[in-house]
Parts: C-alpha cells; sequence; structure tokens
C-alpha cells in the first residue's frame, strides 16, 4: 500500500472515531436524562418487590405531581437567567385565600362562603398571577437581581400567609374542591392530569410559539435580544407571571389532597423545583433546557423518595442524595457550557 494511502486510511479512521464519539457525547446530552430516569427504576424495581405495583406508581405520580407544576413554571424563569425563590410561599398564600372561599367553617370562611369551586379556582389563580407579576415587575423594571427580589417575596407571601389565616389553617373544605386533589377520572387522579395538561400546554409554547423562543433568546443572550427589538423587559416580566399562576394551582392542589389549607405548606418546595429543573438538563446560564428534561427531574425525585422509602431509609438521607444530584448536575453543565 503506497504511503499517500495509508495516510488517507489513518485520517479516515481518525475521522471516523472523532464523530463515533461526538455522536454519543450527542446522544448523552439528549437522551441522558431518560437513561438515567429508566436506570433508577430498573435499580429500585430490583430492590423492592412493590415498587412496580400499580398502588405504588400512582402514589408516585401523585407525590410528583405539586412539584412537577412548580418545576415546570420555575423552568420559564431559569430559561432566562432568572430564579424563584417565592414559590413555596406562594403555594401557602394562594392555597390559603383560595380554601377560604370554599370552606363551611364560620371561623375560617369569609361572607358567603362556601362559593363554588370555580371562584376558588379563580381567586388562587388571581393569588399566584398578582405575587410573580409583582417580582417580574421589580426585576425587570428596576434591575433587581431575582434572587434578592424572590427572596423578599418568599418571606413578604410568608407573612400574609399567617395574617391572612391568622395562623390558623382553614378547615372543612367543599367536597368539590377537595375534588382536584382527590378526585380522578377513568382512575388517572386529578392531579395528575392537572400536571399533564399544564406540562402539554407548556411544550406547546416553548417548542411551538414565537413566545417561546424570544424566551430561549432572551436567556441566551439578552444584549442581543434587545438589539434584534425583543422588548425583554415584558417577556422577563411574563416568565414570573407564568410561574406565580402555576405556583398558585400547586396550592390549591396541595390544599384539596390535604382537606385544609396550612399556613406552613409549601416549606422548601422552591429546593424541589429547582433541583427537577437544573436535574432535568435546564442550564442556570439560561437559554438552554426543555420542559421535558424538567418533567423527568421531577420524576427522578419522586421516584428517588419513594424508594428510599419502600427501603426504610431515612429522609435525611434523601437530603443528602437531592443535594448530590444538584451539585452533580450543575458540574455537568459547567463541563457542558466550557466546552461549548
Amino acid at each position: 500500500m503506497a504511503r499517500g494511502d495509508t495516510v488517507s486510511s489513518l485520517e479516515n479512521k481518525t475521522s471516523s472515531t472523532w464523530l463515533n464519539a461526538d455522536r454519543r457525547r450527542l446522544i448523552l446530552q439528549e437522551y441522558g436524562i431518560f437513561l438515567a430516569f429508566l436506570l433508577l427504576v430498573g435499580v429500585l424495581a430490583l430492590s423492592n418487590e412493590f415498587f412496580l405495583t400499580p398502588g405504588n406508581i400512582s402514589n408516585v405520580l401523585l407525590q410528583t405531581s405539586i412539584n412537577g407544576v412548580l418545576a415546570i413554571g420555575m423552568t420559564f424563569v431559569i430559561l432566562t437567567r432568572g430564579i424563584d425563590l417565592s414559590v413555596g410561599s406562594v403555594v401557602a398564600l394562594a392555597g390559603m385565600v383560595s380554601a377560604s372561599f370554599v370552606t363551611s367553617s364560620a371561623t375560617a370562611g369569609i361572607a358567603g362562603a362556601p362559593y363554588p369551586m370555580v371562584v376558588a379556582l379563580a381567586v388562587g389563580i388571581l393569588v399566584g398571577v398578582c405575587c410573580g407579576a409583582l417580582v417580574g415587575f421589580i426585576v425587570s423594571r428596576f434591575s433587581v437581581p431575582a434572587f434578592v427580589a424572590t427572596l423578599g417575596m418568599l418571606s413578604a407571601a410568608r407573612g400574609a400567609t399567617l395574617i391572612y389565616g391568622g395562623g390558623r389553617p382553614v378547615p372543612a373544605l367543599s367536597a368539590e374542591f377537595r375534588w382536584i386533589g382527590t378526585g380522578n377520572i377513568l382512575g388517572i387522579p386529578m392531579p395528575v392530569i392537572l400536571l399533564a395538561v399544564v406540562f402539554l400546554v407548556s411544550w406547546w409554547v416553548l417548542t411551538r410559539t414565537r413566545f417561546g423562543r424570544y424566551i430561549y433568546a432572551v436567556g441566551g443572550n439578552p444584549h442581543a435580544a434587545k438589539t434584534s427589538g425583543l422588548n425583554v423587559t415584558r417577556i422577563r416580566f411574563l416568565v414570573y407571571v407564568i410561574s406565580g399562576a402555576l405556583s398558585g394551582l400547586a396550592g390549591m392542589i396541595l390544599s384539596a389532597r390535604t382537606g385544609s389549607a396550612l399556613p406552613q405548606a409549601g416549606i422548601a418546595y422552591e429546593l424541589d423545583a429547582i433541583a427537577a429543573v437544573v436535574i432535568g438538563g435546564t442550564s442556570l446560564s439560561g437559554g438552554v433546557g426543555r420542559v421535558t428534561g424538567t418533567l423527568i427531574g421531577a420524576l427522578i425525585i419522586g421516584v428517588m423518595n419513594n424508594g428510599l422509602d419502600l427501603m426504610g431509609i431515612q429522609s435525611y438521607y434523601q437530603q443528602v442524595l437531592k443535594g448530590a444530584l444538584i451539585v452533580g448536575a450543575v458540574m455537568l453543565d459547567q463541563k457542558r457550557n466550557q466546552g461549548a
């Protein structure tokens, strides 16, 4: 074989190896979260015979539903390089206010309660929207760091919850309202159905609409987006409104599931929501991520908590593992950004 043919053959092999390695890297980036989820399910299924039973699967989905709704709202915010630490407190406030419209308790209800469920739902969403709009206005108009603005709302909304309810829970919710947390359609729990609706609408918005493309553009390069004529201020404002609205929905689902609205509800829920988003592959640097990955991230957290409970492992270890997952996901994100 001639020298030229040998060199050409070596170059072709090197190129083929490089392409295969690059293809494997892309596959891992694209489907790594799904593979990790399937691996986790497989390990837990082998570790405990009750894990894959229909009752336990339904329980996992129920446990994931509230965090999934919050995490999807958080995805919109993080895609624009923001963060929302207030979602847990907004969950409590929206749950408390909406519950007061459907309670038969004279001490907790307002004049004329209980109102129809649709009124309570509208009020709960409105509370979340108002909280999100206030944060979005502060962040977008006054350039206050999102961490600071949402940390302030975390405290303010928790205080408003305690003031509104007098530090007491709102009990005796109407059966109609409780149905959104405990009812089912064709055997599928309502919280799971609501999560599926939120996921599908959010997926459509982010992948099929102009507004979704604008969100990615603002997160990828805010200066370039503004130069291109995008209203960056408006987009940043709206993502916090979306996060607030979904926090309000999550708060009502939680109150309906427990049968009463608790002033201490939602504590540390923001951490689980952020964990689901980061584990799902959304970059904290903005502009990169998918709502599908967020849903899988929420399922990973739910499956992990459930599996460890079945194996009798204390909840303290769950917190340690969750922290390790978050740090690991952020490290992978930083490595990917450096490689880019």
